[in-house]
C-alpha cells in the first residue's frame, strides 16, 4: 500500500521536526526535506500538500532561501508558516516589511471564517516569533486572523488552496494550532488519513520478506528501543534468518541484561547469542577517570567483542541499523549512506562481512518507533525503556569505573526508576537517573560516622532531547527517593537534585 505525503520544505526554523511529528500524528505521512529541492523533485514527491516551514532569514535580505514560484502553481495546496508565510506573501506580489513592534510568545489572536480555521473560536492564544510581516497581501488573497501588531496573521486564498500563518501552529503554546494543521491537511488536502502503526508494520513485514527471502541478517542488539524494535520487525518477517549479538559489557542497568534475554530469546524464541564481556571491560576501564578516554575505551572494545562474535558467525547478507528519521534529518542526507554507529560507536560496520545494510525505522521518530513497538507486542518496560547512552553507568561514575561504584549506582537508578513508577511519573518524565559523583562526604547512620559518595538525581523533561527542562518532581517522592537509597544502598549517605536545564548543561553528566 502506498500512502498519502505531505512535503515540508525547510527554511531553518527551530521547530521544523516538531511541524513533521505534528503532522504525523494527524494519521499523515510527511517528509522534512530542504528547501533547495527543485520544481522538478517536488512534483516527483507527488504530494498531497506542501508546508514551508519558519526559519531566521527575512525574505528582502540578500541571500536568503527561496523557491521556485512554480509550486503555485502546481495544483497542490501550499501553507506556509512564520518565514514560509513570508515568502508566499512575497513570492506572489505581496509586499513583506519589518514591524515597528516585534513580537515573540502567547498573542491573542483574532480569526476569520475559513476552512483553514474551521472548528477554532474567533480569540485565542498563539505563539508568535517574527520581526518581519506581511504588510499588504498578493490578489486573490483575503485576510484569515490578526493581532494587535500583525494585521494579517494568517491569509489564504481558498480558491487557490494557498494559505499563510504567520505564527506557530505546531507548539503546545499555539491554542488550536493542532486544529489548525488538521484543517488544512483534511478540510484542504484533503487527506485521508492512512498513515498508523498498524499499517506501517504489515507493509513493512511484508517488505522485509520480500528483500531478505531466505538470506541471512545480523543485527546488534543493545536491548534499546531503536534496536529492540528494529530486531523485532525483521524477527517476524524471517524467524531464524535473524541472528542476534548481544554484548553485555557490564555497564547496564540492574537486571537489564536478564530481561533482554527473556523477552527476545526466551520469550520471542529470538536466535539471541550474548556475549559477558563486563570482566573485560571493567579491566579496560580499570583506573581510567577522563570520560572521553572511558568512551573510546568502551567504544573500542565493543567493535573489538563484537567482530570477535561475527567471525564465528561468518559471513551474512544484511546488517541491521536502528536508524530512525531524526538520525536521517540531522544527518543532512537522505541517503542508506549514512550510518547510525551502533551505541554511538563509529566502525562496526567495517568489522561485519555483509553486503547491505537494512534500516526498518528510517522513516520514523522516536514515537512512531515507541508505537510500533507496542504494536509488535513488546512489553511496556521495553517499550518505554529510556534513552541510555552507549558507554552505559560508565559515565555515570564520575571517576574512576569499579565494581563497588557500579552496584551503588545499579541500586540506587534502581530505587529511583522503581518510586517515580510508583508515583505514575514514568510517562511523563523524559529521562531520570542517578549519577554517582566524585565527591564524598560526612554523614552519620545509626551511630557510626560514615564518609561516603554522594548520590546525585537527574530528571528532565523533553520533546526531543536537544533542549530539556528539570522535572519538577513532588517533594514527597524526592523525599521517598532519598530515604530508601540512604537506607537501602551501600555506600550512599547524600542525595542532591540537579536543578540545571540543557542548555547551558547537558542530560548526562559526562
Amino acid at each position: 500500500m502506498t500512502h498519502q505525503k505531505v512535503l515540508i520544505l525547510d527554511f531553518g526554523g527551530q521547530y521544523n521536526q516538531l511541524i513533521a511529528r505534528r503532522v504525523r500524528e494527524q494519521g499523515v505521512f510527511c517528509d522534512l526535506k530542504s528547501s533547495d529541492m527543485t520544481l522538478e523533485e517536488i512534483k516527483a514527491y507527488n504530494p498531497i500538500g506542501i508546508i514551508f516551514t519558519g526559519g531566521p532569514s527575512s525574505v528582502y535580505a540578500e541571500g536568503s532561501p527561496l523557491i521556485d514560484k512554480g509550486v503555485f502553481s502546481l495544483g497542490v495546496p501550499v501553507l506556509g508558516l512564520c518565514y514560509g508565510c513570508q515568502l508566499t506573501a512575497h513570492l506572489l506580489g505581496g509586499t513583506v516589511g519589518h514591524t515597528d513592534t516585534s513580537e515573540y510568545g502567547k498573542t491573542e489572536v483574532v480569526y476569520e471564517k475559513s476552512p483553514l480555521t474551521k472548528d477554532i473560536p474567533e480569540k485565542a492564544v498563539c505563539w508568535m516569533s517574527h520581526t518581519d510581516s506581511v504588510k499588504a497581501l498578493p490578489a486573490g488573497f483575503k485576510k484569515l486572523a490578526h493581532t494587535d501588531n500583525c494585521p494579517y496573521a494568517a491569509f489564504g486564498d481558498e480558491a487557490r488552496k494557498i494559505y499563510g500563518v504567520q505564527f506557530h501552529p505546531e507548539v503546545n503554546h499555539t491554542q488550536y494550532g493542532t486544529q489548525l494543521l488538521h484543517n488544512f491537511l483534511y478540510e484542504v488536502c484533503g487527506a485521508a488519513g492512512d498513515w498508523t502503526m498498524s499499517n506501517f508494520v504489515a507493509n513493512q513485514i511484508k517488505a522485509l520478506k520480500e528483500k531478505i527471502g531466505d538470506r541471512k541478517v545480523l543485527c546488534a542488539m543493545s536491548g534499546g528501543v531503536d534496536s529492540a524494535v528494529a530486531a523485532t520487525l525483521i524477527h517476524k518477517a524471517v524467524g531464524d534468518n535473524l541472528t542476534c549479538v548481544f554484548v553485555d559489557h557490564g555497564l547496564l542497568r540492574k537486571y537489564e541484561a536478564d530481561e533482554v534475554m527473556s523477552v527476545f530469546k526466551d520469550g520471542l524464541k529470538m536466535n539471541l547469542i550474548k556475549v559477558d564481556a563486563g570482566a573485560v571491560f571493567l579491566k579496560k576501564l580499570k583506573g581510567k577517570s577522563d570520560p572521553e578516554k572511558k568512551r573510546k575505551i568502551i567504544g573500542k572494545q565493543f567493535i573489538r567483542t563484537f567482530e570477535k562474535e561475527a567471525k564465528k558467525i561468518g559471513k551474512v547478507d544484511f546488517l541491521v541499523q536502528g536508524t530512525i528519521y531524526p538520525d536521517v534529518i540531522e544527518s543532512g542526507k537522505d541517503k542508506s549512506a549514512v550510518i547510525k554507529s551502533h551505541h554511538n560507536v563509529g566502525g562496526l560496520p567495517s568489522v561485519v562481512n555483509f553486503e547491505e545494510i537494512i534500516e526498518p525505522l528510517r522513516d520514523l521518530f522516536k514515537d512512531e518507533v515507541r508505537k510500533v513497538g507496542f504494536e509488535l507486542g513488546l512489553p511496556k518496560s521495553v517499550v518505554m525503556r529510556q534513552p541510555f547512552p552507549g558507554p552505559g553507568l560508565a559515565i555515570r561514575i564520575m571517576g574512576a569505573v569499579t565494581e563497588e561504584k557500579l552496584e551503588t549506582l545499579r541500586d540506587s537508578d534502581y530505587i529511583l526508576r522503581e518510586e517515580i513508577a510508583k508515583a505514575g511519573l514514568d510517562e511523563q518524565i523524559w529521562q531520570y537517573f542517578t549519577v554517582i559523583t566524585n565527591s564524598k562526604t560526612v554523614g552519620v547512620q545509626g551511630d557510626f560516622r560514615t564518609y561516603e559518595n554522594v548520590i546525585a538525581i537527574r530528571a528532565v523533561t523533553s520533546l526531543d532531547a536537544m533542549t530539556a527542562d528539570w522535572a519538577r518532581i513532588p517533594d514527597s517522592v524526592l523525599e521517598a527517593i532519598s530515604n530508601r537509597i540512604v537506607n537501602e544502598v551501600k555506600h550512599a549517605n547524600r542525595i542532591v537534585y540537579d536543578i540545571t536545564s540543557k542548555p547551558p548543561a547537558t542530560i548526562e553528566w559526562e
